[in-house]
This record gives structure tokens, sequence and C-alpha cells, in this order.
């Protein structure tokens, strides 16, 4: 077998495939011992990617990059979220600009036709990896999935490592398109709210991510001064239903259907999901994704979310609303 014949065997033998966005830690591991990474191989490579992230009101000072060094899936790089963002933004987390995120990625040693699966920490299970994989998704990654969880990862033996992440070839990582469709920006959600004060008003379902009392008002938000409350028409669906109580991986599609049904959230109407910055109102968007409810293509994230929403309206306005 000639040598082209030998890389073109090779590089089809490592096309890697999930069946679901969600992938379990078996599929990840068998993925990984399949696929090793070499560094002469170009063929596309399965890269785990690590988003961890805490509350910056987190009562025992946790951090991301604190909880990677403890340990992590061998050979994952690091996701920033509070650095790989917009940084001339106000808000804590907006999407970052195209030139960021291609930089970022670059960095991180990703290219364009790799499969990322982006994992939480075993500390919080599913929390901030939603994040990051609507984040690639937005910028049209084409292969993205969420492990289901890096909790279970631990729990099940799979291998772990300590320390920084592995050094990294940098990668060419090209300019992306941003697709506009997974996004709904503030002023379009204001009108959303608007209306949604009126008789006859526009089919669409706002869930907010958010713990109960933030939404009602009853208790404050972790950012000092921001007004606790929600969006007018906005319904309080916590991401913490959507997760098993104990292992904090998601709940199985038709568990999650019932969990939406129970709401009374009307798979008819477009749907927003939102929370206190934007990041486990994509917990929701997930959840929508893998239990097939809804229309794809009339899901939206409000990546502002609270944070940019109380911040913005005005008294006035009526647009924070109490119960």
């Amino acid at each position: 077998m000639s040598v082209p014949q030998q890389l073109r065997q090779q590089s089809q033998s490592r096309q890697i495939s999930f069946s679901s966005y969600l992938v379990s830690p078996k599929e990840l591991h068998e993925a990984l011992k399949k696929n090793p990474t070499t560094k002469i191989s170009t063929s596309p490579r399965v890269i785990p990617l690590c988003a961890a992230w805490f509350m910056p009101n987190d009562p025992e000072g946790r951090t991301g990059i604190d909880a990677f060094r403890k340990h992590h899936i061998p050979q994952a790089q690091f996701f920033d979220l509070d650095a790989i963002k917009d940084t001339e933004s106000p808000y804590p987390h907006m999407l970052p600009t195209v030139e960021t995120f291609a930089e970022a990625m670059g960095q991180l040693g990703i290219r364009r036709d790799d499969e990322v699966v982006v994992y939480d920490t075993e500390e919080l299970g599913i929390f901030s990896a939603p994040r990051v994989g609507w984040t690639l998704r937005v910028f049209g990654h084409p292969r993205v999935h969420v492990l289901n969880n890096y909790r279970q990862w631990v729990r099940e033996g799979y291998p772990t490592e300590t320390g920084e992440p592995a050094a990294v070839e940098r990668t060419s990582y090209p300019l992306p398109q941003i697709d506009a469709k997974l996004v709904i920006p503030y002023r379009e959600l204001k009108e959303i709210a608007k209306e949604q004060r009126k008789e006859g008003a526009e089919e669409v379902e706002i869930l907010d991510a958010r713990s109960y009392g933030r939404w009602a008002g009853t208790d404050p938000e972790p950012r000092p001064g921001l007004s606790s409350g929600h969006i007018p028409g906005s319904r309080s669906l916590p991401f913490q239903e959507l997760l098993d109580p104990e292992t904090k991986t998601y709940l199985p599609p038709s568990e999650l259907r019932k969990v939406f049904e129970a709401r009374n959230v009307d798979e008819a109407k477009s749907m927003i999901s939102t929370c206190g910055t934007g990041v486990t109102a994509t917990v929701i968007e997930t959840a929508l994704k893998i239990a097939e409810f809804g229309d794809p293509s009339l899901r939206r994230v409000y990546d502002g979310s609270w944070t940019e929403w109380a911040q913005r309206v005005k008294d006035h306005e009526g647009l924070i609303k109490k119960t």
C-alpha cells in the first residue's frame, strides 16, 4: 500500500460521528481510544473541551481553571467563558466577535473539521457546557456535542489527568459567520415583551432558567444592585428541573418533554431561553433540542439575559415583573 493510500485509510478510520448531540462517557472514551492524538495526522480529531465555570458568588470561591487543574479528561483544552466573550460589552458573557472566536479556537489548537465534545465539572454536572456548545453552534462549527456528563465520566472510572492544559500546536481557524437565527437581541425581545402584556399577544414562549425566587422577585440576584423579577410573559423553568437530581445529567428525552408539558409550554410557539447572564439559558435550549420539543428553527437564546434586561429597561416601562 502506498503512503498516500495509507494516509487516506488512516484518515477514514479516524472519522468519528456520534449519533446524537449528547454524548455518554462511554461513547467519548471509545471515540478517544479509536482516535488517538498524533502530531503527524491531519485528519479530524475528537477534542474534549472543558467549559468549567462557577458563579461569581460561589460560596467556596471555586473557579473553572482551578477545577480543570484539579483533574480533567486527558488532552482536554480549557474554554474560558470569562475571557472568550465580547470584551467591549458591559454584560458578562455576550458572544465574542468572529475575530475573537477564531483567535480563541486557533489558540486552543482546534481545527474546523475537529469533532468537539464540551463538558463541565464533576462538582456541578451539567451547567456551563451547554453554553459553550451553543456558542460553537452559533459560530457554525460543524461537529459539536455535549458530554452527559463529566461527573459520570469520573464515577465510571474513565481516565483523568491533572495540571495545565496540554501544549498544542496553534491552528489557523477560519473566520466564521454568526448564525443570527439562534440569538435574539434585546430590542427585539423588548418589543415581544411589550406585546405580551396585550390581549392576543404574539405566539412566543419565554423560558427563564433562574431560580423561582429570582424570577418572582422575592430573592436577590447574585450581582449586587441588580433588581430581580422577570420579563413580562416569561415562565419560570429552573434549569435543575431538567437534570437528574443526583447525577446532574440530562433527563431522558421523554421525561424532558413531560417537564415542558407540565409547565404548559406550547411547542407550536417560537421559544426564547433566558437566565442570568446567558449561561444556563442554554441548558433549557439544549433540553429542547434533545427532546425535539418545538420547531428547531424557532428556538433562540437571549444572550444578555436578565443582567442586560434589568440594566436597560426603564422603570416607567413596566418591563420588570414581580409576583
